[in-house]
């Protein structure tokens, strides 16, 4: 590889199930500015370490510092990530590629450092509540899965938590709720949130419905769902309106989504604010802006008037996660 006359360049990557991107970062000022980001469909790839091969290839920069937000837990610098058959390892890496620093972390962390460094436009608000700085913040983050993060605020910083409690219980608000976590448990046994608040969550919600006999699917959409991406289809004919079904489902799904959220709010005291991050929030903005969302969400007895005082907000920026890795990369010393 070339030397870089720039020698501020880290390299950022957000590896996930489908896709991989990877960028590189300079700060400016306190921002954080991509030079350059490419994407890799990571299915066709055996490792990381080959998609950083074919970075470098097109662009021939030296770095010294890299972090990688990864899709599964990291223990000991180590990931097994979960859509995927990779081992991903800081060492190899480093080792690799002659990197000084590297770090992976898990990609709802990376996505969570982003959160202070984004722009006001970058973010939709769901309420007119203004963020308190030097409080924690929650991230949850429905799309194929559902990722969960914190950001600690301590000494002047705030800290990333990694979470996997995208796979903590479901739980159930009502009986219909009830019913849906019965219907999942003969399915899959143990039933996590992940299972009813994902995309597939949301075809798990509309299948129990058609299934339990709530109602019913026309043949025009029996076509669309059997040639189409399910969780796009059913949302789409939601959001225009097409089929009552398919509303009745992704409403539900909203409704146990503003739930969790407001859970994530009281367990975490995250009075700056809990984020919506994820393939799915921008997608389904129109559908969020109902009162569906924050009705479930502030809907905790004694504390309702607690959860009315903490901002709630979707990150538009779909780079998020790149921009948080890069953040990492920035202060490895």
């Amino acid at each position: 590889m070339k030397k870089s006359m720039d020698k501020t360049l880290v390299l950022a990557g957000d590896v996930g199930g489908t896709k991989t991107n990877l960028g590189l970062f300079f700060k400016e000022k306190e921002r954080l500015v991509s030079k350059v980001i490419e994407t890799f469909s990571s299915p066709n790839e055996p490792d990381l370490e080959h998609i950083i091969k074919k970075f470098f290839e097109i662009h021939p920069v030296s770095v010294t510092r890299a972090c990688f937000g990864v899709a599964g837990p990291v223990i000991n610098g180590v990931s097994k990530t979960t859509n995927l058959p990779w081992n991903v390892s800081e060492d190899r890496i480093k080792k690799q590629f002659h990197f000084h620093h590297v770090r992976i972390v898990n990609d709802l962390t990376a996505t969570a450092m982003a959160i202070p460094l984004l722009n006001r436009d970058e973010f939709f608000s769901l309420n007119q509540v203004a963020s308190i700085k030097g409080h924690h913040l929650a991230l949850i983050a429905p799309g194929t899965g559902l990722g969960i993060a914190m950001m600690m605020y301590q000494r002047g910083r705030y800290w990333p938590i990694p979470s996997e409690g995208g796979h903590a219980d479901f739980a159930p608000n009502n009986d219909p709720e009830a019913e849906l976590w019965g219907y999942l448990h003969q399915r899959y046994g143990h039933v996590s949130i992940e299972r009813v608040v994902s995309g597939s969550g949301l075809v798990n919600i509309y299948m129990w419905l058609k299934d339990s006999g709530r109602i019913g699917e026309p043949e025009w959409l029996s076509q669309k769902l059997k040639k189409n991406d399910p969780a796009k289809t059913i949302t789409d004919a939601a959001l225009a309106g097409k089929d009552p079904g398919c509303v009745k489902a992704l409403n539900m799904f909203v409704s146990i989504f503003g739930a969790v959220a407001g859970n994530l709010a009281l367990t975490n005291m995250t009075m700056g604010g809990v984020y919506l991050g994820g393939g799915i929030p921008p997608k389904i903005l129109s559908k969020l802006e109902e009162d569906i969302f924050m009705e479930a969400f502030t809907n905790k007895g004694r504390f309702k008037t607690f959860l009315e005082q903490i901002p709630v907000k979707v990150i538009l920026n779909d780079k998020a996660a790149l921009v948080g890795a890069a953040n990492y990369a920035s202060q490895l010393k």
